[in-house]
């Protein structure tokens, strides 16, 4: 895999806020739209604990997921295909996420300005990380149906900060 794949990837993620994530618990398979960040290729997400995604997550950590734009010209789609594990955060990996996602999403960031209703929602939700196992690069302006298997190999993130 070439790093100018790899560093198109990136850019992908980083420039994108919405991944589609699909889980699997006792009621069956779900998918959900969740508001991310990325460090590396690690996906860095928050969630109610009572929703159906998360409670899926706490029997089944494996997920997939996907992040695109809504395209309507087949030759223009790209975006990102990746399967994993999904875990709860906490500690310093929670703090980090947090930092993460304050810069990307200002009203996480500056709770202090946030409307009453987000900073209450906020106190609520579980950090969770999605380590990709394997992620594709789907790019059909470079051939219809064309994508790349990413390389994972470490270092996929920074170093908490």
């Amino acid at each position: 895999m070439s790093r100018a794949v790899e560093a198109e990837a990136l850019e992908y993620l980083r420039t994108h806020h919405v991944l589609t994530l699909a889980t699997h618990g006792e009621a069956g398979v779900w998918a959900a739209a969740v508001f991310y960040v990325n460090d590396g290729f690690d996906l860095y997400f928050l969630s109610s604990p009572a929703s159906r995604h998360a409670l899926n997550l706490e029997a089944n950590p494996r997920v997939a997921c996907t992040v695109q734009e809504d395209y309507a010209d087949w030759p223009a789609i790209r975006g990102v295909q990746a399967e994993g594990v999904a875990q709860v955060l906490a500690g310093e990996e929670e703090k980090h996420a947090r930092a993460l996602y304050g810069r990307k999403f200002p009203v996480v960031g500056k709770l202090a300005q946030a409307p009453a209703a987000i900073v209450k929602a906020l106190a609520r939700v579980r950090w969770y990380r999605l380590a990709p196992e394997r992620m594709y690069f789907i790019d059909n302006s470079a051939g219809f149906g064309h994508r790349s298997e990413l390389c994972l190999s470490p270092p996929r993130r920074s170093a908490p900060s």
